[in-house]
């Protein structure tokens, strides 16, 4: 094994580890706190700095990675992560609301920079360890990371709410901080110094990309995840539940079953469209988004001609998540494929954090389009979103092109 396949083998488990862990996580607080009587808008307060410090942590983590190497920002990732779970575990369910809100909000924003360093620091590392000019390879292996990620987040869910079954709340942090620490230890013992340390010194200043195609880039991706989040965080569930009747156990499946089945396709992404004759790029990227486009188009006139809303929704949206991972995936290899080497932590961060920005915006405007005007007008947003996106990649152009600013 070379030195390169071993090294991405490495940063990819590490960060599978630290997925499992997030997905877990995310369905234990939300299983936890509503059996304690928390309300549906407190406990998406406990999510709110999750996702807020996503934005800083992409925005600044890249120009810190780009100072200090990615080795530094992953670590500090997976050592947030161990020290969240192990915050939480000491929760109090005794404690009055307004304590317990503010503690797991604390705990919770330690994990949202936790996730964004893991990710970028991962994400970054394939761009170092795959040879200059290989644009297929890249594609592949970004593919593999990403799709395998979502798989293993949508696992990771089924792992929170066994562990909480076996072991309770505390019990079950405590079994996801354990693991993890392992996973910390073999990091550190066996990955190489200075991966994705730059050169030259990095101004501070140089967080916000000079790149047109990467602000473009960054842009499309707010808009994407958007258009999947507006409908997806609260709309969906909520629909599932009070439209369809679904239970909790049925709808926490369904949502599972989709990020699963999300990532097994980003995964593929690279077989799905390898018929071009060249290495993704901004036509390719604009031709899917097209595609989601025309697809919630048909789903949004359906459930709101009240045409089997509930089939179309299930149906339609799972449709949808096949075509949205593929265009996610585009997006995952063109963010490395638009960037050198030399700035890959820079870029990546800045283009993460425009992904970040894209799922609270999600997230916010969700539950208040639910509230107005049900699943359908999520869905309607989501197209406007889509719209969106499809016209900032109108100015993505090759790979190989020379960017300017």
């Amino acid at each position: 094994m070379s030195a390169d396949v071993r090294n991405y083998a490495l940063v990819t488990a590490a960060y599978w580890g630290f997925t499992l862990t997030d997905g877990a996580l995310r369905m234990l607080v939300l299983l936890h706190f509503h059996t304690l009587g928390y309300s549906p808008f407190e406990i998406a307060l406990l999510f709110l700095l999750y996702e807020f410090f996503g934005i800083v942590t992409n925005l600044i983590g890249g120009w810190v990675a780009s100072r200090l190497g990615l080795k530094v920002t992953l670590f500090a990732g997976l050592a947030l992560q161990v020290t969240a779970l192990s915050l939480l575990a000491l929760f109090d369910p005794s404690w009055p609301v307004w304590l317990g809100v503010s503690y797991v909000m604390g705990a919770q924003a330690l994990s949202g920079i936790a996730k964004d360093l893991t990710k970028m620091s991962s994400k970054s590392a394939v761009k170092l360890l795959v040879p200059e000019g290989e644009h297929g390879a890249l594609f592949k292996w970004v593919a593999v990371l990403t799709g395998s990620k979502n798989a293993l987040k949508g696992m990771g869910f089924f792992l929170g709410g066994l562990l909480l079954a076996l072991f309770g709340f505390a019990g079950a942090l405590a079994a996801l901080a354990g693991g993890l620490a392992v996973v910390l230890a073999a990091s550190v013992l066996l990955l190489p110094g200075h991966i994705g340390q730059a050169k030259t010194k990095v101004k501070f200043s140089q967080i916000l990309s000079k790149s047109r195609a990467m602000n473009y880039l960054s842009l499309a991706r707010l808009f994407l995840f958007c258009s999947r989040d507006i409908w997806f965080v609260v709309g969906l569930p909520l629909f599932l539940s009070v439209s369809m009747g679904w239970d909790h156990a049925e709808v926490g499946g369904y949502m599972a079953a989709w990020v699963i089945a999300y990532g097994f396709v980003q995964a593929l992404a690279p077989k799905l469209v390898r018929k071009s004759a060249h290495a993704p790029d901004g036509a390719l990227s604009r031709r899917w988004i097209l595609i989601l486009l025309a697809v919630m188009v048909v789903i949004t006139a359906a459930v709101w001609a009240d045409v089997q809303p509930g089939l179309v929704a299930v149906l339609g949206l799972a449709v949808f998540g096949f075509v949205f991972a593929v265009n996610s995936a585009v997006h995952s290899y063109l963010v490395l494929a638009y960037t050198e080497a030399e700035h890959v932590a820079l870029n990546v961060g800045f283009y993460y954090m425009a992904n970040a920005a894209g799922r609270l915006v999600g997230t916010l405007l969700s539950g208040l389009a639910y509230q107005w005007g049900g699943l359908t007008l999520c869905l309607a947003i989501s197209s406007l979103f889509l719209l969106l996106a499809w016209l900032f990649s109108l100015a993505l152009p090759r790979p190989t092109q020379p960017q300017t600013a």
